[in-house]
């Protein structure tokens, strides 16, 4: 049996990607592994998670949560430094 940890692994996504998936979408993280997994692996996928984090990232600046939103921001350079975009 597959545990959480081996799921995030499989997906080659961090855990705190997942987690931004996991609240962007309401899911579950062991779905948001799965759903990352997919993603991840094409260029209009990778577009799709940085619009994910974004999302969070602008939620959590409305709601003036300046450590997650200054968490998110560097989650999102990090994905955009690690996945650039494709033209």
């Amino acid at each position: 049996m597959l545990s959480l940890k081996d799921c995030i692994d499989l997906s080659d996504l961090s855990d705190d990607e997942i987690a931004a998936i996991a609240e962007h979408e309401h899911v579950p993280e062991i779905i948001a592994a799965e759903i990352g997994c997919q993603l991840i692996q094409t260029t209009a996928g990778c577009v799709v998670l940085r619009h994910y984090i974004h999302d969070n990232l602008v939620s959590a600046q409305a709601r003036h949560l300046d450590q997650k939103a200054q968490a998110l921001a560097l989650l999102l350079r990090r994905f955009e430094n690690e996945h650039p975009a494709h033209p």
